[in-house]
């Protein structure tokens, strides 16, 4: 009995339960399982792959087409020729040069004053028009500290006012030289020696009216603001000159001359 007991017991423990499925089929579904993954990922790859090679497919040809519309205008329209002294009349010519002063309407509302002007004109007529512009405005005023003399009682005025003439007679000078360089044509040679010594010459007679000024107000004259206020015109005309005269390079380059 015990034998047959032993056989039972043996049977019922090694026996295998119908829900529990044998090893070799859990491992088959496992790996059917991760094929499948693997083939779905593998399959997103080459997607993307495809999408990305679309876009720069499409960004490369409307790059290349842009630079090909780009290179086609600049050659069929190039850049507008500088403007000509020719293409220009009177009154936009001055304003061009003009525009590079500090007083640019006083620039342009002397020269424009000016009667017999030519129809057409260059940087260096408008240049030497203004330098003569100058020269008058300063003889104009030339004559002022003489009549302040005879009306003032202070001494310390007088005195400074003494100065102010000496300055301005070589102020008159230095213009004087600079004008005698110029006769107004155009076809004059304009060389770097002449717009040295022009240059040097209305820097003087600049200087010579400020100088005069510091006089006046160092012995503290009452006639100071009048004076300034009387020098104003020519301060500016002069200073035009000197813009002018600096920026003759690039003017020239604008009008297309040499």
């Amino acid at each position: 009995m015990e034998s047959i007991n032993m056989v039972k017991g043996y049977d019922k423990v090694n026996s295998t339960p119908a829900d529990i499925p044998p090893p070799h089929l859990h491992h088959s579904k496992l790996a059917a399982t991760h094929r499948r993954k693997t083939a779905l990922i593998s399959l997103l790859i080459l997607f993307s792959l495809l999408v990305v090679t679309t876009i720069s497919v499409v960004i490369y040809k409307s790059t290349t087409s842009h630079k090909s519309k780009t290179k086609t205008n600049s050659t069929t329209a190039p850049p507008p020729p500088p403007p000509q002294s020719n293409s220009l009349n009177t009154s936009e010519s001055t304003r061009l040069v003009c525009a590079v002063t500090q007083y640019p309407n006083s620039c342009v509302s002397s020269i424009s004053s000016l009667k017999n002007l030519p129809p057409q004109l260059g940087p260096q007529l408008i240049f030497t028009l203004s330098l003569n512009i100058s020269l008058s405005e300063l003889k104009n005023v030339s004559s002022f500290p003489k009549t302040l003399i005879s009306k003032s009682n202070e001494a310390n005025t007088v005195s400074a006012l003494r100065d102010c003439v000496s300055l301005f007679d070589d102020a008159v000078s230095q213009l004087n030289n600079s004008v005698a360089l110029f006769d107004g044509s155009e076809k004059e040679a304009l060389t770097e020696a002449k717009i040295a010594d022009v240059n040097t010459w209305i820097s003087g007679a600049m200087s010579d009216q400020e100088t005069c000024l510091d006089g006046l107000e160092e012995m503290e004259s009452s006639v100071l603001d009048e004076v300034k206020a009387k020098l104003q015109k020519s301060k500016e005309c002069m200073s035009n000159s000197l813009a002018i005269l600096a920026n003759m390079h690039s003017l020239l380059d604008k009008f297309g001359q040499t």
